[in-house]
């Protein structure tokens, strides 16, 4: 298969534009969308294709962020490099990691994690423990180079890898249109830029690309956890994880195993801060919820979040109504009827 075709590059156009159809830049492209589109057969062909530049910003909320989001033609690309990679790294991949996988996503993995908290509890008759990590830094700590060789220890297609190897080693820090305020781009941490890192590590947080590609880095992760260690109950959503068990000092053990295994194989440390070893009779805080095997609410920071967009978009009914709607939807997957109630968003859910 033609991998470069029209008809696929076509296919991964309709995908993007599902939810960047009324941005400018997918406006700028739908104008000539045919001519566009053989534009990008043509170069990626004839291996003449570069991404074009990124849009520089700061995301401010949960916490100041850099973000480089790129152009609607390249989110075209990073469209058609993933569903080649998801061919072969579907099957490679343990089950239970949830990001960016046809499939999953954040609900299927708080309910899985949920089931996993009775089984391993025996419903509540035995004492069980978690153990909840995660990397520091973790985007802008990817060895660039390391990633490559997991990628081609798996894929023998040279269009593939030529793509993989040209998007992946694509320096957006020197490539980019600045569209926030110069003094707050300057605040982001060292540790949480891309930019000082000689493009040897590091992937721009949101492309589509990034988040796949952190799933290879961290399958290698998911295995050694899986079958090396011979932990049942382990569950990954990005660099976020949860292991349980009914031993602490087992869970002890794991962690300080899992902190070598990773700085020893992918350069990569445990986040000093946000290591939890707890009864699961706590609750786990995962994915914007409060896990527990009875039942699940609603972390406060996300109910925060809503009352603050309530506040901001109160003189616009459009956005409130999608804001609700959109929380709501987050809301129903816990046991929320009276915090719905509280906010006399009760008609809003049904």
């Amino acid at each position: 298969m033609d991998i470069f075709s029209y008809k696929n590059l076509y296919r991964c156009y309709l995908d993007c534009r599902k939810n960047k159809r009324n941005t400018i830049n997918a406006l700028r492209f739908e104008i000539n969308t045919e001519e566009n589109l053989l534009r990008l057969e043509r170069e990626l062909k004839n291996k003449t294709y570069n991404p074009s530049h990124s849009i520089l910003f700061a995301a401010r909320k949960p916490k100041l962020r850099e973000i480089f989001a790129a152009d609607f033609k390249d989110r075209i690309i990073h469209h058609l490099l993933v569903s080649e990679l998801e061919k072969i790294w579907g099957k490679v991949f343990i089950y239970d990691t949830y990001a960016c996988r046809k499939g999953k996503g954040t609900h299927k993995a708080m309910l899985r994690l949920r089931s996993f908290l009775n089984r391993v509890s025996k419903n509540r008759k035995v004492r069980a423990y978690y153990l909840q990590l995660d990397i520091k830094d973790f985007f802008t700590s990817i060895d660039k180079y390391i990633l490559f060789s997991l990628v081609k220890k798996r894929i023998s297609d040279p269009d593939i890898l030529w793509l993989t190897e040209k998007i992946l080693f694509w320096d957006c820090t020197t490539s980019f249109v600045l569209r926030d305020r110069k003094e707050i781009i300057n605040e982001i941490p060292s540790n949480k830029s891309l930019f000082g890192k000689d493009n040897k590590r590091g992937l721009p947080i949101g492309n589509l690309t990034s988040q796949f590609f952190a799933n290879i880095y961290l399958n290698k992760l998911d295995q050694y956890v899986k079958h090396s260690l011979k932990a049942c109950y382990y569950i990954r959503y990005v660099d976020d994880f949860v292991i349980l068990s009914t031993d602490r000092e087992q869970l002890f053990t794991w962690q300080n195993e899992i902190e070598h295994f990773l700085k020893e194989k992918l350069n990569l440390t445990l986040h000093p801060r946000r290591r939890k070893l707890q009864p699961i009779s706590n609750g786990i805080d995962f994915l914007g919820y409060i896990i527990r095997p009875q039942y699940v609410l609603v972390r406060n920071r996300v109910i925060n979040s809503l009352r603050a967009k309530m506040r901001e978009f109160k003189n616009n009914p459009k956005k409130l109504r999608d804001s609700i709607q959109s929380y709501v939807g987050h809301f129903r997957w816990a046991n929320s009827y009276r915090l719905l109630k509280k906010l006399n968003l009760v008609e809003t859910s049904k």
